[in-house]
């Protein structure tokens, strides 16, 4: 493996560092998810507030972790002012919570084939420049340059490749959440006003 990283060329070093960043985020991005489900419950927490038990709920609000908890929680402590606007202001904060780090595998995406690209170009010129002192008579001297050229493409196709699942599959969460955290949001604006 070390070998092939040798063989591409200058351009595996940012590669490298772009795989390295894209699995550190998609793990982040999994921890940060998988928290989401614990603590209480938006269904159980409606169901409170509609039965009225608000002091409950607000002493117990500390243990959630979901982002639609916290919002329709700061509509609750602060249902004698203006829950709208505590929970649209929860609501923001939370949002940017669930997009943190997507911009920058966003940019890993399309980074990574660009250098792949540069590589190539690089590649290419190296086995010119070896073409032209050693003449077409020797292909075995142009081959190095050739298969740097390569390695940088497959590699940073495959950073893209492997990038760009996660980031789709962590895009669609955010925009099921961000329409969970409106139409909850709603619904306890509808049970503060009753």
């Amino acid at each position: 493996m070390l070998e092939i990283i040798l063989k591409g060329g200058i351009v595996m070093i940012p590669l490298i560092v772009c795989s390295i960043l894209s699995v550190a985020i998609i793990i982040e991005r999994l921890i940060f998810w998988s928290k989401q489900k614990k603590g209480a419950m938006p269904e159980d927490i409606l169901k409170m507030a509609q039965d009225g038990k608000f002091d409950e709920l607000v002493k117990g609000s500390s243990d959630s972790n979901s982002s639609i908890s916290k919002i329709i929680l700061s509509g609750v402590k602060n249902k004698n002012t203006s829950a709208s606007l505590a929970m649209e202001s929860a609501a923001i904060e939370e949002i940017a919570k669930t997009k943190k780090y997507l911009p920058a595998l966003d940019t890993i995406i399309t980074l990574a084939p660009l250098l792949g690209l540069l590589g190539t170009i690089v590649g290419m010129i190296q086995s010119f420049d070896i073409m032209s002192v050693a003449g077409i008579g020797q292909p075995h001297a142009v081959t190095g340059g050739v298969a740097e050229a390569l390695i940088a493409t497959a590699a940073g196709i495959t950073v893209a490749i492997t990038t760009l699942v996660p980031y789709n599959y962590f895009l669609s969460k955010v925009e099921r959440a961000t329409e969970e955290m409106e139409r909850y949001a709603a619904r306890m604006e509808m049970i503060l006003k009753q």
